[in-house]
């Protein structure tokens, strides 16, 4: 198996590679008439399976209930886990820098969660 990233290895060292390249430059202008084979083609085949519609919101509340059926089935845990935050949260200096940062990173990590939910697989 090979450990080097793909963009580390060089493309001149690559004897196939270049090879492709050569031939692929020595035809790209030249043009093949197919007679509309390809468009019959295409618009022949079916149309990508899209996801339903209401799977975003069921999952967005699927995991909302769950994030309260853990809240109440665990109150204490909760709440060690609040008191903790707020001691760590309270007992540090508070800057402009500081309170800048952390809006930056909560944006960051909702933009994160909101792209990561609502991506089109």
């Amino acid at each position: 198996m090979n450990d080097q990233p793909r963009s580390a290895i060089n493309a001149e060292d690559d004897w196939l590679e270049a090879a492709l390249r050569a031939e692929g430059e020595a035809h790209r202008d030249s043009y093949l008439d197919d007679g509309g084979f390809t468009a019959r083609i295409m618009s022949a085949l079916p149309a990508p399976v899209a996801l339903p519609a209401w799977r975003r919101p069921v999952l967005l509340v699927l995991w909302a209930l769950a994030g309260l059926g853990l809240a109440f089935a665990l109150p204490s845990v909760v709440l060690d886990v609040t008191y903790d935050v707020m001691r760590l949260v309270l007992g540090q200096s508070v800057s402009f820098s500081g309170i800048g940062a952390a809006l930056v990173a909560i944006a960051v990590a909702t933009w994160a969660a909101a792209a990561f939910v609502l991506r089109d697989d």
